[in-house]
């Protein structure tokens, strides 16, 4: 078996993504990539088993770009300043074409879903960023692990609160941000004295 290319992987997935942007994501497939691509319909089976494997390869790389340019663009000062524009950015995206490929790939949700578990973890890492740079935050929050009174440890870090807060961001993602109002109550009464931050 030959070297793979990454070089050439990156120009199907780029050839991929044109095609999805410019004439939807229907028109995918591993043949037209082959054709624009000038390679052998059996050159791009090297790098993507079929369609499928092919939409998630975009979606992944899709994400890894556009967390990146989120991390950026973020300037609020404070942490729920910092998590109103992340909802923001998401939603805008998955209302464009990253919303259309996730759809696409309802015949692989398992293991798409297991292929994004890295944009999770990223995407954790940008709130906790967020949360240690907001000086406001009452630094008596976070306790360590602690033995309540039936011996069972007990904490509440930093880590915990991240992912408490990124699996209701996700939930006011897919649902409607019909209760975002009452979310971002919730972080300020949780993180500061003040509840106007």
């Amino acid at each position: 078996m030959r070297k793979k290319d990454d070089t050439l992987r990156d120009t199907l997935l780029e050839l991929a993504r044109q095609t999805a942007d410019n004439e939807g994501i229907d028109a995918i497939n591993i043949r037209s990539i082959a054709k624009k691509a000038g390679v052998a319909t059996g050159t791009v089976y090297n790098y993507f088993s079929c369609k499928d494997e092919l939409l998630l390869a975009l979606t992944e790389a899709y994400w890894k770009q556009a967390l990146l340019e989120m991390d950026a663009a973020l300037t609020a000062d404070s942490f729920c300043g910092q998590l109103q524009q992340i909802f923001l950015f998401l939603k805008e995206r998955i209302e464009q074409s990253a919303g259309k490929l996730m759809h696409s790939l309802g015949s692989t949700e398992i293991t798409g879903q297991q292929r994004m578990a890295s944009m999770q973890v990223a995407l954790e890492t940008i709130l906790l960023k967020c949360l240690e740079q907001d000086k406001n935050i009452c630094a008596d929050v976070w306790s360590e692990p602690f033995a309540d009174g039936q011996g069972v440890g007990a904490s509440f870090t930093k880590e915990q609160f991240v992912r408490f807060v990124l699996h209701n961001l996700i939930l006011l993602l897919k649902a409607g941000p019909s209760d975002l109002a009452f979310f971002f109550a919730l972080i300020r009464r949780i993180i500061y004295k003040d509840q106007s931050k």
